[in-house]
């Protein structure tokens, strides 16, 4: 966005100033449909020394006109201030508005009343440019921001935020309401960012499309678009040959309800057929349990795992198959583990791997190496930290960095679950997806994605696709049954019931939610 807002200005000769009146116009209109705040209101708006400052000097004077009594408090000493936003503050002081000059602890603390006896804050200290820690002066303000418990509005983003990763710079503002500019930044998206931007809405504030498009993007939100094509029907005369057989080597002892639901993850993606690589011991079960998919009983150890001795008859099922899901509740005996390392190393298909599958990884990643481009691996942070040897709080921390030099040095396909799932790619490109919510946290869950991503694989669905397609209709799917039924006691198997519906809905090109999408906002026209 600062390399768009650049060339706009300085190439195309738009002025910053015109740039600035945009988004404040903008971001006062999504505050007042927003807010619906009565005639009279009271709005604190508290004002940085950059171009932050001066989205909210505009504001300042578009709230005034909309009968609002406005306050604004600019953290500096006025003599300091210059540009567009020197421009927008001698405006707003012409017009009579009340604009006190803040530059310290001292002068904060003289206006305390003022600040409690407000109704809504509007946060215009910092922008997009923050890189070090907040201390001092602006950390003592944001605290007592957070400690007013009166509605909050953010320019652009929460102070505080750092806007390509999300991460708390020291401490920062916790918004109710979000207004960006120009296109979303990555640190509104994933967490911990996404967790204080409140409802997050998007102006158009006049960057010109073929300006947008000459900056390359690394990161995109994947949308119903993306998977809506992939999903329309299929030709008339198809039939189950056609829509491909995916070999799911999953379960042992205890553990068959993984390989159970991976299998019907698959089907419900539209596999045509599906076969389950089982121990030998557990075979009768998996019958039991699987109607729609064919089982293969394999030799086990005696843990009742898979063992190397089925690895002959493993290779044997992969032919005339057109993709592989393996891990799901495999366990970690050794030869297990030795086992899945050959298949990864040596299959020639497209595969998903999670669970087991990854722990066998973590200890020797080099069998990615022979499988570049083919594999899309699906690790929640504590298998990604086994898979790089980082502590799981590190890569929390850092979840973009860590999936891009993961793939970069693997070459494979990464699905980062978690809440805002990342899929990064090893072109470098990185997918924020924004379905799912805390319904998606119980056993079995992970299952169904690796169902569903194996699936869309049989099908023939590039693998990028692929990813996309089952990490957004996995989380839509727990979207829809939360409005139906809360976010707490949903069973992986009732997001199999889901799929079918949503994948239909979609590919006619209906949004197949009733009320507001978590992420229905993030490019809303206002």
């Amino acid at each position: 966005m600062q390399e768009m807002d650049r060339l706009t200005i300085q190439e195309l000769g738009v002025p910053g100033a015109v740039l600035m009146e945009n988004a404040a116009r903008g971001a006062t209109r999504v505050f007042l449909e927003h807010f619906d705040p009565p005639l009279g209101a009271r709005v604190l708006l508290v004002c940085g020394r950059g171009n932050n400052g001066g989205d909210g000097y505009v504001m300042a004077r578009y709230l005034s006109g909309a009968g609002m009594e406005v306050t604004v408090m600019v953290l500096s000493e006025l003599g300091r201030i210059g540009g567009d936003a020197l421009l927008n503050l001698e405006i707003i002081r012409r017009m009579g508005l009340e604009v006190l000059e803040v530059p310290g602890p001292e002068q904060w603390a003289a206006y305390r009343d003022r600040r409690g006896s407000c109704d809504f804050i509007v946060d215009a200290i910092l922008g997009t440019g923050l890189s070090s820690e907040v201390r001092g002066f602006y950390a003592g303000v944001i605290q007592e921001i957070n400690g007013l418990k009166r509605p909050v509005m953010a320019v652009d983003l929460p102070s505080g935020l750092n806007a390509d990763t999300g991460r708390v710079m020291g401490v920062a503002v916790r918004a109710d309401l979000t207004v960006t500019f120009g296109f979303p930044k990555l640190g509104q998206l994933v967490f911990p960012g996404a967790g204080l931007v409140g409802r997050l809405a998007r102006i158009d504030i006049g960057i010109p499309d073929g300006v947008a498009g000459r900056i390359p993007a690394r990161y995109d939100v994947v949308e119903r678009e993306d998977v809506r094509d992939w999903l329309s029907g299929d030709r008339p005369d198809i039939h189950k040959g056609n829509r491909g057989h995916l070999l799911v080597l999953a379960g042992s002892t205890g553990k068959t309800g993984a390989a159970t639901l991976t299998a019907l993850g698959a089907l419900r993606a539209g596999a045509g057929l599906v076969t389950v690589g089982i121990p030998g011991s557990l075979n009768p079960v998996l019958e039991n349990k699987l109607t729609e998919a064919m089982t293969f009983p394999l030799a086990e150890t005696s843990e009742g795992s898979l063992s190397l001795k089925a690895e002959e008859d493993v290779r044997r099922l992969l032919v005339g198959k057109t993709a592989l899901a393996l891990g799901p509740g495999l366990s970690t005996h050794e030869e297990t583990t030795a086992l899945v390392r050959r298949i990864v190393a040596s299959c020639p298909l497209p595969m998903v791997v999670d669970a087991d599958g990854l722990n066998a990884l973590g200890s020797d990643p080099a069998a990615l190496s022979a499988c570049k481009g083919r594999a899309i691996l699906t690790p929640h942070p504590g298998e990604m930290a086994r898979l790089t040897g980082l502590k799981n709080a590190e890569v929390q921390a850092d979840r973009i960095g860590v999936a891009e030099e993961f793939v970069k040095r693997h070459g494979c396909y990464l699905v980062l679950k978690g809440a805002r799932t990342l899929i990064a790619e090893p072109d470098g490109k990185v997918h924020v997806n924004p379905t799912g919510n805390p319904a998606l946290a119980s056993g079995g869950s992970g299952d169904v994605l690796t169902g569903l991503i194996g699936g869309f694989l049989a099908r023939g669905w590039p693998i990028a696709q692929a990813a996309l397609g089952g990490v957004y209709l996995h989380g839509l799917a727990a979207d829809r049954l939360a409005e139906e039924m809360g976010e707490a006691g949903i069973l992986a198997g009732e997001l199999l019931e889901a799929i079918p519906v949503l994948s239909w809905e979609l590919a006619r090109g209906e949004w197949p939610l009733q009320g507001l999408a978590p992420h229905a906002d993030l490019y809303q026209p206002l």
